[in-house]
């Protein structure tokens, strides 16, 4: 049980909740159909098997790494549960499902999964250690779910839903980076590209892509012009912004889904979002 445990650990499993970005276009696309939902769960799978895919690239990659630090020297290959070659070999499994998947949806779908496999292993490699490089691919994450998503059932979504995904992913790679500094004692030690950012200038950015995002979204909802409801989840969204930022403000190391995942009141106001925005939509 304890090895089951370190491969759900190594594959990352809490983070496909990320993957369910996926289903985005097709909820805001009022097009949910049986085939839609079904190519859209298709495409979540080929998807979180890319992502776990590159966890795996990412934790060989930083091996010898964690083996010296005091928490990851816990994971399942810095720990020796599981070996290296065993897991470069599943990693390489994943990679060629996922691809395979994603070509059965369409060629773009493959395309974009290609894509993003390479920009991450181009950051695991050397694109982590540049200063804001790293930020900016953290977030890209996010947006090239949203465009997958899309292009598996041809759904065109609106720039402002883009927008604002975009600058809600800066705003947490932004506050990732700042728990992490802000949890460090020796810098040294930590992500080298710490040394090139101050708590200040993430500090300050931080809350500028948090009211981006706002206001992208909430012009997002005027464009709506028979859905008035759906401006009743531009209060909800900044209730779950504040109450984000309130936890980064705490103990968190700013991970967003330690948070998001730890956290049920944020759970449960996303529910609330979730609601209002189908109902919103959809009425």
């Amino acid at each position: 049980m304890k090895y089951v445990s370190q491969w759900l650990k190594l594959l990352r499993l809490k983070h496909y909740i990320k993957n369910l970005l996926v289903f985005i276009p097709l909820f805001f696309s009022k097009n949910i159909t049986i085939v839609n939902l079904e190519l859209t769960c298709l495409g979540f799978i080929a998807y979180s098997f890319a992502a776990s895919a590159i966890y795996i690239f990412n934790d060989i990659q930083d091996v010898e790494k964690d083996k010296l630090h005091p928490q990851k020297c816990k994971r399942p290959l810095a720990s020796g549960t599981i070996k290296i070659k065993v897991a470069f070999t599943v990693g390489i499994i994943l990679t060629l499902v996922s691809v395979s998947i994603s070509l059965c949806l369409n060629n773009i779908c493959a395309l974009i999964v290609l894509c993003y496999i390479i920009i991450n292993i181009l950051y695991s490699v050397r694109l982590k250690h540049i200063p804001l490089m790293d930020i900016f691919i953290l977030a890209l994450g996010y947006l090239i779910r949203i465009f997958y998503g899309a292009y598996i059932t041809n759904i065109r979504i609106s720039g402002l839903l883009y927008l604002t995904v975009l600058s809600g992913a800066l705003f947490m790679g932004l506050g990732k980076r700042r728990g992490e500094l802000q949890k460090t004692s020796d810098i040294n030690q930590s992500r080298k590209v710490l040394k090139y950012y101050s708590y200040e200038f993430l500090d300050k950015n931080l809350y500028v892509q948090m009211a981006l995002s706002i206001v992208f979204y909430a012009l997002w909802c005027l464009s709506f012009e028979y859905a008035p409801l759906l401006l009743f989840s531009v209060p909800v969204l900044i209730f779950i912004f504040l109450r984000y930022s309130l936890l980064l403000e705490g103990s968190s190391d700013g991970d967003p889904m330690e948070i998001v995942t730890s956290d049920y009141p944020i759970w449960g106001l996303c529910f609330v979002f979730a609601l209002l925005v189908a109902v919103g939509i959809y009425l």
